[in-house]
């Protein structure tokens, strides 16, 4: 009786919100009871039920009554398909593996999942999305549905520590659960290299058909693979073979394509074919995501200020602040303590890339100079060249972005009188950081100059 209103409801809400945030947080919603004055909403993780009571709830409630079911309130509740699933055998809280279990149901058995390199834990559900990752979260799923067809290759890039390896390995585990036959293999490219010299050292056979008659080829670290020029041709032919036959390729990579030093043309190419898109650095509202949802996976629920607290010091990279976490939570174990904001500041200090207090936009401005081997009295100066006006524009974005300056206090540390210069200095800046690699990976290092 539920379910075709519910149908309705996410029609029109899938007209309102993005595709990757209908993806993420919509697919997997039932509405589980309706009453007069309430309905109750079934969702698939813990983290989520946070997400929807602050982002979507008043959307829920709007797309109920245009379909004839006006609620006073919203209520959400994990769905469970399994009764044992949260109930608890003793009077502590769920352990670890059963909250797990919650968040990432595990995939479908199969034979072949052993020998796939997968590591079951790298689901879709588990894997927190925000405006750094939607787009190659969306495009992971579109492969997951209907891999070999769109987007071959897919070539997913970024920094250490962003997600790439669950992000792609999350999409052999989806058609592995969707279609238990498919033959899908994980690999690194180091792994991929070794076995390749194996193959060469001691004739060891089987190495071409091991890779050319499966479904899903998986490669991880593509740099790797770099200045490697037998290697590269073996992939190559690898590539060839598994294209010509719509099976799927997938690659991450710390580089796109064109950035990979030493990498053949040929092979460049046809990385290329496809897609290639990058992850960056996760904003502050989906650090705080992975902070909730990894102190869940636990067992432990945080403050949100404690929370914001590990989000706003801990920039580098999701494993950094994964770490951060992990000691909070140990130390708190220990000790008996609640894993608050005060302990946190005890420990924040011993993590290597936490921000510094004494960050100044002298250092900005300074680091900014140096990166681009310029003096910094050229950036402060009058000089409009472009060697100068880019790393200028870079220093004004940085003192916006990591010091939170304001544009006329910017304008005046860059020797400018005009504070709009500094306006369109950093806009400038936050629209090349989406579309321009080059300037996205200056950025990245000099912000990880400031914090190092």
């Amino acid at each position: 009786m539920h379910s075709a209103l519910w149908q309705s409801v996410l029609g029109e809400i899938e007209l309102t919100v993005s595709p990757a945030n209908y993806l993420t947080w919509f697919t997997n919603t039932e509405l589980l009871d309706l009453s007069e004055s309430q309905a109750t909403v079934g969702v698939s993780n813990v983290f989520a039920i946070k997400q929807f009571e602050v982002k979507f709830n008043d959307l829920i409630k709007t797309a109920l009554e245009h379909n004839g079911a006006p609620v006073k309130t919203v209520l959400y509740r994990v769905k469970t398909t399994r009764k044992s699933v949260i109930n608890r055998e003793t009077t502590g809280s769920p352990t670890v593996d059963r909250v797990e279990e919650l968040i990432a149901p595990p995939a479908k058995k199969s034979s072949k999942t052993p020998s796939s390199g997968l590591n079951p834990r790298y689901t879709f559900d588990n894997f927190i999305v925000g405006s750094s990752n939607d787009l190659a979260y969306t495009a992971c799923q579109a492969v997951a549905a209907h891999p070999g067809v769109k987007y071959n290759p897919l070539f997913i890039y970024g920094g250490v520590g962003l997600g790439k390896t669950h992000l792609i390995q999350a999409v052999g585990n989806a058609i592995i659960a969707r279609d238990p036959s498919a033959r899908v293999i994980y690999i690194s490219s180091e792994t991929f290299v070794k076995e390749f010299l194996d193959h060469i050292r001691f004739k060891k056979a089987g190495f071409s058909d091991k890779y050319r008659n499966i479904d899903v080829l998986i490669v991880d670290d593509m740099q790797f693979i770099a200045g490697k020029e037998k290697t590269q041709e073996e992939f190559f032919h690898t590539f060839n073979a598994l294209h010509q036959a719509n099976k799927q390729i997938i690659i991450g990579s710390d580089k796109p394509p064109r950035s990979i030093p030493t990498l053949t043309e040929r092979l460049r190419s046809r990385l290329e074919w496809g897609m290639a898109i990058d992850i960056q650095m996760p904003d502050f509202e989906t650090r705080c995501a992975i902070v909730q949802t990894k102190a869940s996976l636990s067992g432990v629920t945080l403050e949100q200020d404690t929370v914001e607290y590990l989000a706003k010091n801990i920039k580098t990279n999701i494993r950094e602040l994964e770490g951060a976490l992990n000691q909070l939570l140990a130390f708190a174990e220990m000790r008996g303590l609640v894993p608050d904001v005060s302990t946190a500041e005890g420990l924040i200090g011993n993590i290597r890339h936490s921000r510094p207090q004494h960050l100044t936009p002298k250092q900005i401005i300074d680091k900014t100079a140096r990166h681009f081997q310029i003096e910094s009295k050229e950036m402060c100066g009058i000089k409009r060249d472009k060697h100068i006006v880019v790393p200028r524009q870079i220093a004004m974005y940085l003192l916006r972005s990591e010091l939170h300056l304001s544009f006329p206090k910017i304008a005046s540390e860059l020797g400018r009188k005009d504070h709009t210069t500094a306006i369109h200095s950093v806009e400038k800046i936050e629209k090349s950081i989406k579309l321009d690699f080059l300037i996205r990976e200056q950025v990245a290092e000099i912000r990880e100059k400031l914090y190092a």
